[in-house]
């Protein structure tokens, strides 16, 4: 079972006999990468806080450039000459760039969005930048990232005006095929079309009909995690892992939460990217089982134990809460170190669940997963539902 091609293949290992969790091996030109997995986000080539070799050392097998800022600085002559951005930035496995689509909300102030692309003001020079389907693929060719992403027309996923909602879902799938023809280097990296469709049933299930028309080697689920309430985001997920080619790697765009992670792969999502691990330790919160420790509260000044008795990642292995707080949010080695553990937290998290998958236990994970993180037994709904959809109970412990 999977999708073959000189760019990535994939094949499905084990899948869960009560969901549609799945483990799988998907094998790109700089690495094999085991899914389920999760994608730190390294925007402007590198990682805030951590060096490659670090993430390396933390068994990260694949990271995210932005190709908008890249693109920016230092810009496709400079990556050009350094003969790519893996060169550049020493990065010797797997990278993903996004389209620089997403800046049509981040920088919605700056942007105008027409049918021939996006026209942005430069958060860093003011001068005007047209990026087209067409250019955003010549930066990502540029770049040379394993798996690179369409220019899609992003809207925020709480805007509610219908007509501009489906004028975006329809003009990605316009933009698609410019991408598609656009792409020089089909051979060495791999377009994923980006479903669109916000929160309407009828338009995303079009977008990923259009979409699985396309000979692509997978498929990203866009326009979620945006501010939208948890009922209305995972049913979206499960629509479109339902429909996408279940032969075909699926990733999830912008999720990064534990919970959101463990329920995801349920519904059938292979990959995930965010900057939470790495924003949230800039704010000296690192992440357990059962949450997140803020560090910077008063109880940690004289807490002489690790972050985690169970993790073993060196921020662990030599420092304590105590020093942690005494440093955290004033020094910046503080921001590297709770980086080390957020990130190691993530990959250990994404092995459990693929050593779950492929064992059989993914539903009796889940339900200890959730029982610890809500030792209270006040399960929230929508995690009782998104979970009894794909035939998982959750039993209070």
């Amino acid at each position: 079972m999977g999708s073959k091609s000189l760019a990535l293949s994939f094949h499905v290992q084990a899948e869960c006999k009560t969901s549609r969790a799945r483990a799988g091996i998907m094998k790109l030109p700089h690495y094999e990468v085991k899914t389920p997995v999760f994608m730190p986000v390294g925007t402007q080539g590198t990682m805030k806080g951590l060096l490659p070799e670090q993430l390396e050392c933390l068994d990260c097998e694949i990271i995210l450039g932005n190709t908008y800022h890249l693109g920016n600085r230092p810009g496709t002559d400079v990556l050009e000459k350094a003969g790519g951005l893996h060169k550049f930035m020493s990065w010797n496995r797997a990278l993903l760039t996004d389209s620089g689509g997403f800046q049509m909300v981040s920088l919605l102030k700056l942007a105008e969005i027409t049918e021939e692309g996006v026209k942005f003001k430069s958060p860093y020079d003011n001068s005007e930048i047209m990026l087209t389907p067409e250019k955003s693929i010549e930066i990502q060719n540029c770049i040379g990232a394993d798996i690179i992403m369409q220019l899609d027309d992003v809207v925020q996923t709480t805007f509610q005006d219908y007509d501009r909602i489906k004028e975006a879902t329809e003009r990605t799938s316009r933009w698609l095929d410019r991408c598609l023809k656009a792409h020089k280097r089909p051979s060495e990296q791999s377009i994923f079309p980006i479903v669109q469709g916000l929160l309407d049933r009828e338009l995303r299930e079009k977008s990923a009909r259009d979409h699985m028309s396309k000979d692509v080697n997978g498929f990203a689920i866009g326009g979620l995690s945006g501010g939208e309430a948890k009922d209305e985001f995972w049913p979206m997920v499960s629509l479109s892992t339902g429909l996408l080619d279940k032969n075909r790697p699926r990733y999830l765009m912008g999720v990064g939460l534990a919970i959101d992670l463990v329920i995801c792969v349920a519904l059938g999502v292979d990959m995930f990217d965010c900057v939470y691990p790495t924003r949230t330790a800039r704010f000296g919160c690192a992440l357990i089982n059962t949450g997140q420790l803020n560090l910077r509260q008063k109880q940690y000044e004289t807490d002489l134990n690790p972050i985690d008795d169970d993790c073993s990642c060196s921020t662990c292995r030599n420092y304590t809460r105590a020093y942690l707080h005494a440093i955290v949010t004033v020094e910046t080695v503080a921001c590297h170190l709770i980086s080390v553990h957020n990130i190691a937290f993530q990959m250990r998290l994404m092995q459990t669940i693929r050593d779950n998958i492929e064992r059989g236990t993914f539903p009796q994970f889940v339900n200890k997963f959730v029982n610890e993180l809500y030792s209270n037994g006040d399960f929230p709904p929508w995690i009782i539902n998104s979970l009894s959809s794909v035939g998982i109970s959750i039993v209070k412990k």
